[in-house]
């Protein structure tokens, strides 16, 4: 099963991807408006054949942006939508990305998709700890 989480922002988002208990960053795309984001997000859910398409969502008004990015999408594809708490996402990505050895330019250039893969872990650990329960 391939699941693509999506850092959801106003001129980047960041994927990842996870087709085992592991996530790992996919992709940075840059958008021009929500409506390109979603045509962008279509094609890449169809390019690696996803399943599951988890968004993440902060806080405050950008949560709302988010979670209308969500349904939109939920309305256009045939796949679960589902969102996820990405609270300080960002952050964690870039501590990891820091303490891993990661180069600047690469930091910089994969952000998003470093504070993705935080955020699709988080869902993923949470959905196999369910499962042990």
């Amino acid at each position: 099963m391939m699941i693509l989480g999506i850092d959801h922002g106003r001129a980047k988002l960041g994927l990842a991807k996870a087709e085992t208990p592991l996530a790992e960053p996919y992709r940075v795309i840059e958008i021009n408006s929500q409506e390109d984001a979603l045509e962008k997000v279509i094609e890449e859910i169809a390019k690696i054949n996803a399943d599951e398409i988890i968004v993440g969502v902060s806080e405050g008004e950008m949560a709302k942006e988010q979670k209308n990015f969500a349904a939109r999408l939920k309305e256009r594809i045939k796949l679960p939508v589902r969102t996820w708490d990405e609270t300080l996402s960002t952050k964690d990505a870039q501590l990891n990305a820091l303490s891993g050895g990661v180069g600047r330019k690469k930091r910089a250039d994969m952000e998003d998709a470093f504070a993705a893969t935080v955020m699709l872990q988080s869902y993923l650990d949470s959905q196999d700890k369910q499962n042990l329960s």
